[in-house]
């Protein structure tokens, strides 16, 4: 892999880059608690199909920049750095691919960016409007996400992810994935990121921002082809929200796996490849 710098006014992010750069380019976006490595099984598959795959530690992360206050992590903020990778491609339009607060961001890009894609997939994120209307109706999922709120609270969130050598963090990702999901090359790249300077801060602050400056999209509606991928052994976000994000999908799928986590791209490293490179190449680009 390459690896490149991209600029975004004052944010400057780490990049890795593989296949030819005349191919079609698709961009990975990791989530909370990991980084780029989160896609390492998709990467070289996708790279030898032809793709260029730009691969981002998102802001915050790894050797990324972490500016200062939760507010620079407000999604509004999050997907100008997608635009920017997108636009220092090359490519008026590209595909996307993301998971967790990946999705999330792949999610808001593609509502407020949607000439800029070709295709959008996504791993156990619900569409935004989904979540919001699925945790105001359900005691189930508000109570499944009670992280959201213990993160509102001030160092002791950050202070907890750093204990021990970031001891909860490596139990949940060990207990909530399949077994033997997350190798110890995994815990190698993702050791790397969390010492970085400002980074366990960062990653609390993108709830903070989620939190304190919530709000519905405009216009939900996405007409950008779109497969979720979704594991149904999620313990944070429940399958109803998943089927309910096909309700802002024009041209919408949901593929479920049963014995699958939230930590779908670990668990089953070549069918998510096989079925993103299947709806990638499903999707035409524009002239």
């Amino acid at each position: 892999m390459e690896r490149i710098r991209v600029s975004n006014g004052d944010i400057t992010l780490d990049i890795r880059a593989a296949g030819p750069e005349d191919g079609e380019v698709i961009i990975l976006l990791h989530g909370f608690p990991e980084c780029w490595a989160t896609w390492r099984h998709q990467i070289q598959p996708l790279a030898a199909a032809g793709y260029r795959v730009l691969v981002p530690d998102m802001r915050g992360y790894g050797e990324s920049s972490k500016p200062r206050g939760y507010r620079r992590y407000h999604l509004d903020e999050l997907i100008t750095d997608i635009d920017a990778i997108r636009r220092h491609s090359g490519r008026q339009q590209c595909h996307l691919a993301g998971h967790d607060w990946g999705a999330a961001v792949a999610w808001w890009y593609a509502i407020h960016y949607p000439q800029a894609l070709i295709s959008l997939a996504i791993v156990n994120v619900p569409h935004p409007q989904a979540f919001l209307e699925t945790l105001r109706s359900s005691p189930r999922q508000l109570l499944k996400s009670w992280y959201i709120f213990f993160f509102q609270l001030p160092w002791l969130p950050e202070w907890l992810l750093r204990l021990n050598n970031f001891a909860i963090l490596r139990h949940m990702l060990r207990s909530t994935s399949s077994s033997a999901a997350y190798q110890d090359e995994d815990f190698d790249f993702l050791s790397h990121s969390w010492r970085q300077p400002g980074t366990i801060k960062a990653m609390v602050n993108y709830y903070r921002a989620m939190l304190r400056h919530q709000r519905q999209p405009d216009q939900p509606e996405i007409a950008v082809p779109t497969r979720i991928l979704w594991g149904e052994q999620d313990i944070a976000l429940s399958l109803p929200m998943a089927r309910k994000s096909l309700d802002y999908l024009t041209h919408g799928e949901l593929i479920t796996y049963p014995d699958g986590s939230h930590w779908l791209a670990h668990d089953k490293p070549r069918e998510v490849a096989v079925r993103i490179m299947e709806h990638i190449s499903h999707s035409q680009t524009a002239t």
